[in-house]
């Protein structure tokens, strides 16, 4: 079975069988694309050479997944302090530069040659059409193909492998987006869950109801849309009660340049073979069972520009390898739960935002929001739900214990004007809005 490893060919035909393999074969299959990864990094990339040497680690030696351990943890800040010397072809060679969201920090280059962009459209093209999109399909991409974006170049060019129909809407307004949905048709849309929501509340106030429109998928990126137990989170929910079709989550990072999407049964998103090596970490770094949290550590094979081994998400979530029902044998990642650097403690229980999130969410009356933590004891942190509503039957007793009822804390509730929380979140410089303000001290 031959499946591209970078610098030529990618077979969607050949990925789509590797997932479906004995479990046994995707390890082995994994370990030696893996040895090819490493071997090219410590041919090509100064970086990765000199982090092999210093770890008196040979190429040779890194022979299976497990042999990974041996080698010391990728961080952001490497990226940033030494980024020349993570590229691994000639500069004339690189043909695409994407930039990180610098969601949590500054934005770091991504530099790509063409090898990387076939392994970007095959990677999403196996991705879609693993929730069933087919050239008979029109798939409206809400989401930025400019400013440097990866997502919406990758979106782009996976479908057009397809032969879908791709309808470019970009990451405009909800306006603009319905009047697409209603004039062109898409049968699916690929969008961040909060947007979709807005399309459907703006079409539902022009009285079109979106669930007669058409639409069979949403894909949905950027937010978590399942909780841990794969369950449609309530912001999930409100969007299937709201379009009425299949909802998918997918979990991706321009530093990974490879996405983990749903399938039809919805129990995580499937990781590819061929693509990433996961491992599951503690917070010293020692991989924890199948199944348990931890931190997401990724190491994306047969990238050829600017390769990474065992680079740091910062992302907390956990890998399943029992067998998915869709016939897949391939580990699936479950949905993430928070960033380890936002992890908050409130009264002896740990916290993360997205779990504060998934409850405003899911609640009437909510127009936005942003949470605020400062250090408050030494085991104990403050934290501030600042709650955008124009609701005057909103009450922030009742947000809080809203809160309180799904996570069993109860913090401080503020409600302002919608336009207060746009102010705060909504910010020139970042690409998604700031709903996280960590004013811990160190």
């Amino acid at each position: 079975m031959l499946v591209k490893t970078g610098r030529g060919t990618w077979d969607a035909v050949a990925g789509a069988k590797l997932a479906r393999a004995d479990r046994q074969l995707i390890a082995d299959r994994q370990d030696e694309l893996l040895n090819r990864h490493v071997r090219y990094c410590a041919t090509h990339s100064p970086f990765y050479r000199e982090l092999l040497q210093r770890a008196g680690v040979a190429p040779a030696e890194v022979l299976r997944v497990s042999d990974l351990a041996r080698l010391p943890l990728t961080e952001k800040h490497h990226l940033e302090s030494r980024h020349g010397d993570f590229l691994a072809v000639p500069q004339r060679e690189v043909t695409d530069l994407c930039l990180t969201s610098g969601t949590t920090g500054k934005s770091v280059a991504m530099l790509q040659d063409n090898g990387d962009l076939d392994r970007l459209a095959y990677n999403e093209e196996i991705s879609f059409r693993g929730v069933g999109i087919t050239q008979e399909d029109r798939v409206l991409v809400a989401a930025a193909i400019d400013r440097c974006f990866m997502a919406g170049l990758a979106y782009f060019l996976g479908l057009t492998r397809i032969g879908a129909t791709v309808i470019r809407g970009g990451s405009g307004s909800s306006g603009v987006h319905a009047e697409l949905v209603k004039g062109c048709r898409p049968s699916a849309i690929v969008g961040v869950p909060s947007l979709l929501l807005g399309v459907a509340e703006k079409l539902r106030q022009q009285g079109v109801d979106p669930a007669t429109l058409g639409v069979t998928r949403l894909v949905c990126i950027g937010e978590p849309v399942r909780r841990e137990d794969f369950a449609l989170s309530p912001l999930g929910e409100r969007l299937f009660a709201r379009w009425g079709c299949q909802i998918f989550g997918t979990y991706a990072s321009t530093e990974m340049a490879t996405s983990f999407t749903d399938c039809p049964c919805g129990l995580g998103g499937h990781l590819h073979p061929d693509l990433i090596v996961v491992e599951i970490v503690d917070e010293d770094g020692k991989p924890v069972p199948d199944g348990c949290p931890g931190e997401v550590v990724a190491t994306p094979l047969g990238v050829s520009a600017m390769p990474l081994i065992r680079f740091r998400t910062g992302d907390i979530a956990s890998l399943h390898s029992d067998p998915c029902p869709c016939g897949r044998n391939s580990p699936r990642l479950g949905p993430v739960v928070g960033r380890k650097s936002q992890m908050l403690k409130y009264r002896g229980a740990t916290v993360y935002p997205p779990a504060i999130a998934s409850v405003l969410q899911g609640m009437q009356g909510v127009q936005g929001f942003y949470i605020e933590a400062e250090s408050e004891f030494a085991l104990s942190d403050r934290i501030r739900v600042v709650v955008g509503s124009g609701d005057p039957g909103l009450d922030a007793s009742h947000v809080a214990r809203q809160i309180a009822a799904a996570i069993r804390v109860t913090p401080e509730v503020v409600i302002v004007p919608p336009e207060e929380v746009l102010r705060v979140t909504i910010r020139e410089d970042k690409r998604k809005p700031v709903v996280f303000f960590d004013r811990r001290t160190p």
